[in-house]
């Protein structure tokens, strides 16, 4: 029986013949929602992901020295409107053994393919070198040689250095550097905790200051330790803006520099595995910086000559390394040897000197110091306007100076000095020198922070190996004053032919 026309149902007739129920319009309104967003899916993946797994790297493009390897892929497209995000192409740095000597370069193996042909249209022929001064160091430029023109033949091949001493490849007409990962042109870089495209999330970064005043009046300065810094340390700072000194110790208990009561000049010095750069400018500015990592622990210290502003220090530490650093936070004084020596006052005698014994069982001398129990015997002053005169004009130089540190070397004692005025001179002095003195009980003796008026001989040995600063013994050396200043220069005006202050 045909259904009645309140309940008719619509059909709609499909081209083979069929009939179709129409839909209705919830119905389709669900079909068109899935419908798009599995396009949507489909076209998102077509244009970020749809690439196959990389391949294997392939060999090194040299048979020596460094070169490039590479690796592709290959894009599987979905959809043709939409490409596929990223580089088909990865190479790499791969380094070989040196190239024996006499090897021909890679660049200059390719401008030598080139020798006897003819170029430039005409039939000259010319022999062919690398060229470095045009603008592209990807392109092979060859200079003729015997003349002043070069010629671009297109572009190097890949892997060819960009330059002699450049770290750099060329790749596809780029100058391309490695990152950590060894990958060319990927620029990842290793973070302040050493892992290679890091975020600083497996270390920690201490900063602080040792802010502990030198010791109080009356009581002698000397080694302080400021703080320890632990194995694995990177990206190490140290900042101070005083007269007194930092000091290194390695776990030995050997110091690096400044140890033992002698100042070392700036330099870098090589210690547990990585270089520490020591500077020091106008005898306040002093820092040290080391890239780490440490391969020991170290030990900061601070030899105290004035109160301490402040010393600042900073690195990244290993989160493992966090306790051994907590467990010596408390700044304690190092044991030493003997006290550091406070100059004498303007019209003070300097005292006679005791050198010192070993303070405990097993103590070893520090380096180049003659340690034994002896009391030095009071000098024989040079005194008097006849010694002043006599010793001025036999002298090479006559100079102020600020006595900084004091080493026993064998038989013979090492000042180091900061030279403030020079009033006679044979050669320029610089801003820091050594003064030597014959025995480990000089005469005269010299104390450290105490500032001399200093005549003293220039010493060549027979070989001609040493140029030194010598005060020789029963020499003149007077602690300065504004008088003493007035005194020498009154005798510079009657000594002969005696050489100009520069």
């Amino acid at each position: 029986m045909p259904p009645s026309a309140g309940t008719q149902e619509a059909r709609v007739e499909h081209p083979a013949g069929k009939l179709w129920p129409r839909p209705q319009p919830v119905l389709l309104l669900i079909w068109i929602y899935l419908c798009c967003g599995l396009e949507g899916r489909t076209q998102g993946r077509s244009g970020s992901n749809e690439w196959t797994s990389w391949g294997a790297w392939s060999g090194c493009s040299s048979t020596c020295g460094q070169g490039a390897s590479v690796r592709s892929r290959r894009c599987v497209r979905i959809s043709r409107e939409h490409a596929c995000g990223g580089d088909s192409h990865q190479y790499r740095l791969c380094r070989l053994p040196e190239c024996p000597s006499g090897a021909m370069p890679f660049r200059e193996l390719q401008c030598a393919l080139y020798n006897n042909r003819p170029v430039l249209g005409d039939q000259a022929n010319y022999q062919w070198v690398p060229f470095y001064g045009a603008p592209n160091l990807c392109d092979l430029n060859c200079l003729a040689e015997g003349h002043t023109f070069y010629y671009t033949f297109g572009r190097v091949l890949d892997g060819t250095p960009c330059s002699p001493d450049s770290e750099g490849l060329c790749i596809n007409g780029r100058c391309l550097t490695a990152g950590c990962d060894g990958v060319l042109g990927s620029g990842t870089h290793e973070d302040n905790c050493g892992q290679c495209g890091g975020r600083n999330s497996s270390c920690l970064f201490i900063q602080r200051i040792f802010s502990e005043a030198a010791p109080p009046s009356g009581q002698s300065y000397g080694y302080w330790n400021v703080t320890l810094i632990p194995i694995g340390a990177r990206h190490i700072r140290v900042t101070d803006r005083s007269r007194n000194y930092l000091a290194l110790m390695g776990s030995d208990g050997r110091y690096v520099f400044n140890g033992d009561w002698a100042i070392d000049w700036p330099g870098t010095f090589q210690v547990s595995g990585t270089q520490v750069h020591y500077s020091r400018a106008n005898d306040r500015d002093e820092s040290l910086w080391a890239p780490g990592p440490t391969g020991e622990d170290l030990h900061l210290q601070v030899l105290f000559q004035e109160p301490n502003p402040g010393i600042e220090f900073e690195f990244w530490l290993p989160r493992d390394a966090y306790y051994a650093l907590q467990s010596h936070r408390s700044p304690l004084r190092q044991p030493q040897t003997r006290e550091v020596e406070v100059g004498p006052g303007p019209q003070e005698a300097a005292p006679a000197w005791t050198r010192p014994a070993p303070s405990s069982p097993g103590f070893s001398p520090p380096r180049g110091q003659l340690i034994e129990t002896e009391t030095c015997k009071p000098c024989p002053g040079a005194k008097g306007r006849s010694q002043r005169l006599l010793h001025y004009c036999r002298s090479d130089f006559v100079f102020r100076a600020r006595v900084l540190a004091r080493l026993h070397m064998g038989e013979e004692t090492r000042y180091d000095i900061q030279v403030q005025h020079s009033y006679k001179n044979w050669t320029p002095l610089e801003r820091r020198e050594f003064l030597w003195a014959p025995g480990a009980c000089p005469c005269p003796l010299l104390v450290p922070r105490a500032e001399y008026l200093v005549a003293a001989q220039r010493h060549i040995n027979y070989e001609g190996t040493l140029d030194r600063l010598l005060l020789p013994y029963a020499g003149y050396a007077r602690p300065w004053t504004p008088r003493e200043d007035t005194r020498i220069q009154e005798v510079a005006k009657q000594c002969p032919q005696a050489p100009p202050a520069g």
